[in-house]
């Protein structure tokens, strides 16, 4: 137990009066899931009535950590000047909660192929690791990802999750959002149905919900046409260029799968330049659930991904990694949001 309060709230204030170490107390309010959840509820509680704040130099100096992570942004070509991708501006909300929660501060910036972003952060003590979003064309990421482990550098990563993952990953379980999608449109009366989207191992994350499709395709007795598979990457001209390639290629379909919600409305605008109705004519189904997904004319159906879950388990898998511990990578489920453009809504 520790000592009778006195003066300003103090975590040996916060001991004493939830009956527990002042170790426990730290880890407690760092989020350790070693502390019950019990525990941290009553010790949460407690910081709280106490008004008590985490002294962050002091922290520091016992630690040897700065107590700040740094986010990095993969630049991504947008319609606008941003260049970070409209489905990681979500995350980042649900990433700054979970730093907030654990006390930690958070640096935001971009990282480009060509620089050596890690050497601004973790190599001189800015960050104690780093969270990366996006990647591009992966099999050029990788070798920049092994590098990092190699020089024993603490990170995590949003990404497709597979045995060979560079690095602690953290993303959706891509095949199964896909068969989901899949199944949906076959649900609805489709069977030609086009998948707009890299497939294969340069852009993983969108070979997995195309393997998805073709997942559910074929257990509901239908082949998959290579035909209908054309490459596109994350924006609204690319998925407008690949389907008037779907459409010049003059293959019979009756559905489009795209790998991401920009894809899918770049490709709504296609259609609609040929005279055809969504989803009259073409069924449409996108990935990531947007804000704009919501706004498109019909609507968008879409797979949601977890946004505030990946926000949570990005900086667990982090602060574990920092703190000496293992975690493997981990999947979350992608949930399906149907709205009219699928035409089962």
């Amino acid at each position: 137990m520790g000592r009778k309060p006195t003066g300003r709230p103090t975590s040996f204030d916060i001991a004493y009066a939830a009956g527990v170490s002042q170790p426990t107390v730290s880890r407690a309010l760092r989020g350790d899931k070693a502390v019950s959840a019990k525990t941290r509820a009553r010790i949460e509680q407690i910081a709280r009535d106490l008004n008590y704040t985490v002294d962050k130099n002091a922290s520091s100096l016992r630690s040897q950590r700065s107590n700040t992570i740094a986010l990095l942004f993969f630049e991504d070509p947008t319609p606008d000047e941003s260049m970070i991708n409209p489905f990681f501006l979500a995350m980042l909300g649900s990433i700054t909660r979970a730093c907030a929660d654990r006390g930690l501060d958070l640096l935001i910036s971009f990282q480009r192929m060509e620089d050596d972003w890690h050497v601004q952060y973790q190599d001189s003590h800015r960050a104690d690791g780093l969270i990366l979003l996006g990647y591009g064309d992966y099999t050029q990421y990788r070798e920049r990802m092994e590098q990092l482990g190699r020089q024993g550098t603490h990170f995590a990563r949003w990404g497709s999750v597979s045995s060979d993952s560079s690095g602690v990953t953290v993303g959706t379980d891509n095949v199964a959002a896909g068969r989901l999608a899949g199944e949906h449109l076959i649900a609805a009366g489709r069977s030609r149905i086009a998948f707009l989207g890299h497939a294969d191992d340069h852009y993983p994350e969108f070979a997995g919900r195309y393997r998805g499709l073709v997942e559910a395709l074929r257990g509901a007795g239908l082949g998959p046409d290579p035909a209908l598979q054309f490459d596109a990457l994350t924006t609204e001209e690319e998925g407008r260029s690949a389907a008037q390639a779907l459409l010049d290629g003059g293959a019979r379909f009756d559905a489009i799968f795209a790998a991401s919600d920009l894809i899918a409305i770049g490709a709504m605008r296609a259609l609609a330049d040929a005279g055809l109705t969504v989803p009259e004519d073409v069924a449409v189904v996108g990935f990531d659930d947007i804000p704009a997904a919501s706004l498109t004319t019909p609507p968008l159906t879409t797979v949601m991904q977890d946004i505030r879950g990946a926000g949570q388990a990005l900086v667990e898998t982090l602060l574990a990694q920092i703190e000496g511990r293992d975690l493997p990578p981990r999947k979350l489920p992608g949930t399906l949001v149907v709205r009219r453009s699928s035409g089962a809504a």
